[in-house]
Formats: C-alpha cells, sequence, structure tokens
C-alpha cells in the first residue's frame, strides 16, 4: 500500500491510485482527484458518484456501466462524455472505490 498527498492530507492508496480507505475520502478529495485527470466535476458527474457511493454501500461492489445505465438511469454515451476513456475506473477512482472488479 502506498500513500497519495492530496490537499495536504495523506492518502491511503493501492498501486493503481485507487483509494484503500473511503473513510479518507470526502468531496473535496473527490474535487481534487477529479482536477488531476482534467475533470471539472458538474452537477451530473456527482449523479454519478453519488449512484456508485449508493450501490457500492448497498451491493459491495462497484457498479458496471450496464447497472449504472439501467440502474442508475444515466446512459452510457453521457457517462462516456463525463469521464472520458475509461468511464467506470475513473469514476469509482473519483468515487474513492476499489477498482471495479468488471475493470481488467
Amino acid at each position: 500500500m502506498a500513500t497519495k498527498d492530496i490537499l495536504g492530507k495523506s492518502i491511503n492508496v493501492d498501486e493503481e491510485g485507487y483509494l484503500t480507505d473511503h473513510s479518507q475520502w470526502d468531496k473535496e478529495i473527490a474535487t481534487a482527484l477529479a482536477r488531476e485527470m482534467n475533470i471539472e466535476l458538474t452537477d451530473a458527474h456527482w449523479k454519478v458518484i453519488d449512484f456508485i457511493d449508493r450501490d457500492f454501500k448497498e451491493k459491495g461492489v462497484v457498479p458496471g456501466i450496464r447497472r449504472i445505465k439501467k440502474v442508475g438511469n444515466i446512459p452510457t454515451k453521457e457517462l462516456y462524455e463525463l469521464f472520458p476513456d475509461k468511464p467506470i475506473k475513473t469514476a469509482a477512482t473519483i468515487s474513492g472505490y476499489p477498482k471495479p472488479a468488471s475493470c481488467v
């Protein structure tokens, strides 16, 4: 396990940069992580982040694209617009959760 300095706080992360202790996460940390990825969080981003948070707390895993689309009611196209390239990995990182099981 490694640590990463974000906003003057030492955050526990794994070798890929995913937070390993969600209790260290807050909205300021999310905003800083997003900025590192050149993403400015909007209400649409927060809708995805909030869904991931609720779903993780209920299911214990980061939801995949299909679940975010069907249960979260967020179109896949919108997900790619908000979190380009690797939307689930990026959204999970910003949300403070581990690497999604559906991602290699």
